[in-house]
C-alpha cells in the first residue's frame, strides 16, 4: 500500500557480527527490534564463554526477564536491593558482604538484560559497587559489561524524587529516566550492536505497521489496516489469549473462565530450594504461579522454552486430560501436538553452581495475560484491549508479540496505544548510526588482528582457548561489500543458507511441517537449501 512502509535504510548488523564483537571483550550495548534475536545472540555468547571455562554473570533488570535467561536480577547480584542511592559508608560495607563481594571479584563478564527497564541511578550504583569491591577505577571495575535491551519497550517505573542525603558524588542522582543517561553508561564506552534481522514476524504488512510505530511515522494508512482487525467481545473465541494493560483485568478474566468449567480443579504446587530471599526473587519473576489451578478445557500458555518437547515460551494450548498414572496434564497445542507436561526447574547459577531452584509445571492460565508478562513471548493469535494503555511503548510491546496481522483481534485502543517515547525516537537514530560505525570499523580490521583479540580476551579472563576455524571478519566483509565468497553465491538463491536457526524459526518449521508442507516449499519459505530443511527436521525429531 502506498504510503504505508516507512523508508528507513541502514546497513544491517547480523547476529554473527554482534557475536564477533562480543568475543573481542568489548563492552557492548546489544539492541534491536523485538524478534531480532537479542536473547539468541546472548545465549550463543554464553555458550562460547562456558566452552572456554568462563562463567559469565547473567542478570536482568526484572525478575521475569531474569527467569527467561536463567539469571538473577541485577539488584540481587549487585547487593543493592531496593536502594535508590548509596553514600560512602554504605558503599564501603559491600566489601565485607560474604555473598556480593566474592561474586563481583571473580566476575569477568557481566550481562544485563532488559536494560531499558533499569533506572539510570541503578546502573550507576552497580558500577560504583563493582569499582569499589574490585579496587579498579575502570568502568564496572574492569569487567566486560554487556547491556541488552530495546528502549522502545517498557521504560523504568518513575519513583518519587529521593530526599536530600549524604550521598557522595560517586553516584549521580539524575532527573533523567533512561539508563543511557547514567554516567556509568558513558564511562563504559559501549559498542552499539543494533540487530536488524527479523525472526518473529513473517508478514510484510504487519512489519510495516510495527516499523511505522517504532519510527514515529504511524499514520491513517496504518490505522486503517489495524481497523480491519477490530472486533467485538462477543465475536471472539474464548480460547484466544487476551492481552490487557492491567493485572486486575487479567485476574478477572482467568478466574471467570476457569469457574465456568465443570470439572474439579487439579492443583499443582511449586517446590523451592535455596535461601529464602533468592527464592522469593526467583519466584517473583517466574510466570508459572506458586499454586496452579487447572481443569480439563482450560486455556494454557507455556512459560518456558523446551524445543525438544515441542514448546517454547508463548506456545498456546488446552488441557485435554490428566494422565492417570502421573497425574500431569496432557496439553493439546494449537498445531495439534499433544504434550504431557512435567515439572520444570527455574534456577539461578553462580560460578557454575546452583544457588536456588524452584520447580513447577511450565504453564499458566492463558485466557488473559498482561502486556508486561507477555514480553519475550511469540504468539500466533491474541485479543488485545489497548483502550487503557497508560505508558509509552505498551501498545508496541503488545503488538510485537504477534507473528502476523491476521492473528490480531483488536477490541479497542486509546490515543497513546500506538505512540513511543519521543525522546527514544531521537536516541534510536544515534544508536543505529553508532552500530553502523562499529560494523565498518570491524570490517576494516585484519582477520589475524581480530582472531588475536578473541584469544587475548579469553586468556585475560583465565579461560582456555579452543582451536576452531574462525571466520574472523568475513561476517563483516560479506555484509559490507558482497564479496563473492562461496557463501555469498549460495545466498543469492538461498539468503539464509548456513545461518543459525533460532527458536521462533524452529517453532514455525514445526508448525508448517505438521500441516504437511513439502520440503521444497519449506525451503522456499525459509530461504534455505532442501538439505538444510531435512537436517533441521531430523534434529527436531520430526523425521527419522
Amino acid at each position: 500500500m502506498n504510503g504505508v512502509s516507512p523508508q528507513v535504510i541502514h546497513t544491517r548488523m547480523t547476529q554473527d557480527q554482534a557475536l564477533s564483537i562480543l568475543k573481542t571483550g568489548a563492552n557492548v550495548f546489544l539492541t534491536g527490534e523485538p524478534g531480532s534475536g537479542k536473547t539468541h545472540t546472548i545465549n550463543r555468547y554464553v555458550a562460547y564463554l562456558r566452552e572456554r571455562g568462563i562463567e559469565p554473570a547473567i542478570t536482568a533488570s526484572t525478575g521475569i526477564a531474569a527467569t527467561h535467561i536463567g539469571g538473577m536480577t541485577i539488584h540481587s547480584w549487585g547487593g543493592i536491593g531496593i536502594k535508590t542511592m548509596l553514600d560512602k559508608r554504605e558503599l564501603d560495607k559491600f566489601a565485607s558482604n560474604k555473598y556480593v563481594a566474592p561474586r563481583i571479584r571473580r566476575a569477568k563478564v557481566l550481562i544485563l538484560d532488559e536494560v531499558s527497564m533499569l533506572a539510570p541511578e541503578t546502573l550507576s550504583m552497580v558500577d560504583a559497587v563493582c569499582r569499589s569491591i574490585r579496587h579498579n577505577a575502570e568502568s564496572f571495575g574492569g569487567m566486560q559489561i554487556v547491556l541488552v535491551g530495546d528502549f522502545f519497550q517498557l521504560p523504568p517505573v518513575i519513583k518519587m524524587e529521593p530526599k536530600e542525603s549524604a550521598q557522595t558524588e560517586l553516584i549521580e542522582t539524575p532527573k533523567a529516566r533512561f539508563a543511557y543517561d547514567s554516567s556509568a553508561w558513558t564511562r563504559a564506552d559501549l559498542a552499539t550492536c543494533y540487530l536488524t534481522e527479523q525472526y518473529r514476524q513473517d508478514d510484510d504488512t504487519f512489519l510495516s505497521i510495527l516499523l511505522a510505530i517504532r519510527c514515529g511515522v504511524f499514520n491513517e494508512d496504518h490505522m486503517r489496516l489495524l481497523e480491519t482487525r477490530k472486533v467485538e467481545h462477543h465475536t471472539v473465541s474464548k480460547n484466544i489469549t487476551r492481552i490487557f494493560s492491567h493485572n486486575a483485568d487479567v485476574d478477572r478474566v482467568n478466574n471467570e473462565m476457569l469457574s465456568k468449567l465443570q470439572d474439579e480443579p487439579q492443583m499443582f504446587f511449586m517446590t523451592k530450594k535455596g535461601p529464602e530471599a533468592l527464592v522469593a526473587a526467583l519466584q517473583k519473576g517466574c510466570l508459572s504461579p506458586e499454586t496452579l489451578h487447572l481443569k480439563v478445557g482450560a486455556a494454557v500458555i507455556f512459560t518456558k522454552n523446551n524445543p525438544k518437547k515441542g514448546f517454547v515460551n508463548g506456545t498456546l494450548g488446552e488441557i485435554e486430560k490428566f494422565d492417570k498414572t502421573s497425574g500431569y496434564p496432557i496439553v493439546k497445542t494449537r498445531n495439534g501436538k499433544r504434550i504431557e507436561v512435567e515439572p520444570a526447574d527455574w534456577t539461578v547459577q553462580e560460578n557454575g553452581k546452583e544457588r536456588v531452584r524452584i520447580t513447577q509445571l511450565p504453564l499458566r492460565l492463558a485466557w488473559a495475560i498482561t502486556v508486561h508478562k507477555s514480553q519475550g513471548m511469540s504468539l500466533d493469535e491474541a485479543v488485545m484491549d489497548l483502550s487503557r494503555v497508560f505508558e509509552f511503548g505498551q501498545g508496541y510491546v503488545a503488538l510485537s508479540r504477534l507473528r502476523r496481522l491476521s492473528g490480531l483481534h483488536l477490541l479497542g485502543y486509546n490515543e497513546r496505544a500506538f505512540s513511543v517515547h519521543p525522546e527514544i525516537l531521537v536516541k534510536d537514530e544515534s544508536f543505529r548510526k553508532e552500530s553502523e560505525e562499529i560494523g565498518v570499523n570491524f570490517a576494516d580490521m585484519p582477520p589475524a588482528e581480530l582472531d588475536k583479540k578473541y584469544q587475548h580476551f579469553i586468556v585475560a579472563c583465565g579461560g582456555k582457548n579452543i582451536s576452531e576455524r574462525l571466520e574472523s571478519n568475513k561476517v563483516f566483509k560479506d555484509s559490507q561489500n558482497g564479496s563473492g565468497t562461496p557463501f555469498e553465491k549460495i545466498r543469492e538463491t538461498h539468503p539464509n543458507a548456513y545461518r543459525s536457526w533460532d527458536m521462533a524459526q524452529d517453532e514455525k518449521l514445526r508448525e508448517l511441517f505438521t500441516e504437511r508442507i513439502s520440503i521444497s516449499e519449506l525451503a522456499k519459505i525459509f530461504e534455505r537449501k532442501k538439505g538444510a530443511i531435512s537436517s533441521r527436521l531430523k534434529k527436531l525429531g520430526l523425521t527419522p
